[in-house]
């Protein structure tokens, strides 16, 4: 009994010093790394990061912190690391591959977060599709279509992609076009143009409205009737516009050329 003392005893005095500062390490180790993501958030915040991107991000910090301090503790404590190193990295080298789909799409999450090419309640077109933003989350972008259809695209793709957002600029242009018969009077016909787009009170006066005749074609002359908004009234003036053309057309008299079918009767 006495020999199976003597040897706790030596193995307590060999060891202890070891295990003491190892557990101090950790001690020391988890507060400062616990000082370090609190730092990191408040700069985060600073910044304007998205609340997403910077909860991941404080969490990749944690974990990869965390990650050193135990492989530091297990070298206090004498384990040889470098095979336990090299199963680390071997495991990261497969969960990477298995997973490369969805890093790339938190890299374009992490992108789209920080250049912010669009934010949420814009409308943009990408991908083939085209909605309102509802919500950019770490791995997918979410859109509400016209229709109140919500369409999911992976990151990834969103970020190497070409994006055309509608809710950037203040003011958008409504380009519209009119085709009318080659018995009608130019002027008159641009007369009939310039007096709807010129008393629209949702259309700008500054840019002025233009309107050129564009193309002499097959069957019609084609005009270009083109006016600036706002752009949260561009389908209001778009809608409008269309409209009350066609009923100062008809007004006037100035046909609109459209296929006709003439039934013989025998």
């Amino acid at each position: 009994m006495n020999k199976y003392l003597d040897k706790a005893t030596e193995l307590l005095v060999k060891y202890a010093p070891d295990v003491i500062m190892a557990l101090a390490i950790l001690l020391f180790g988890l507060f400062f790394i616990n000082l370090i993501i609190r730092l990191s958030k408040k700069l985060m915040t600073k910044a304007n990061v998205d609340v997403t991107l910077k909860k991941f991000l404080s969490d990749l910090l944690g974990w990869i912190l965390k990650a050193l301090l135990i492989i530091t503790v297990i070298t206090k404590l004498g384990v040889p690391t470098t095979s336990f190193v090299a199963i680390i990295g071997a495991a990261g080298l497969a969960v990477g591959l298995a997973l490369q789909g969805s890093l790339a799409n938190f890299a374009g999450g992490a992108l789209i977060m920080i250049f912010k090419p669009f934010k949420i309640g814009d409308y943009i077109k990408a991908q083939g599709e085209e909605g309102v933003v509802k919500s950019i989350e770490i791995f997918t972008t979410k859109l509400n279509t016209v229709d109140n259809k919500e369409v999911i695209i992976p990151n990834g793709a969103l970020s190497n992609s070409s994006i055309v957002n509608y809710s950037t600029e203040e003011k958008r242009r409504v380009d519209l076009k009119f085709g009318v018969s080659y018995d009608a009077d130019i002027k008159e016909t641009k007369a009939v143009f310039a007096a709807i787009v010129n008393n629209h009170p949702l259309i700008l006066k500054d840019p002025a409205p233009v309107i050129i005749l564009t193309e002499l074609a097959d069957s019609s002359i084609n005009f270009a009737v083109r006016s600036w908004t706002k752009t949260a009234n561009y389908w209001t003036v778009y809608t409008e516009v269309l409209e009350q053309t066609k009923e100062a057309l008809d007004k006037a008299g100035i046909e609109i050329p459209y296929p006709h079918q003439v039934e013989i009767r025998k």
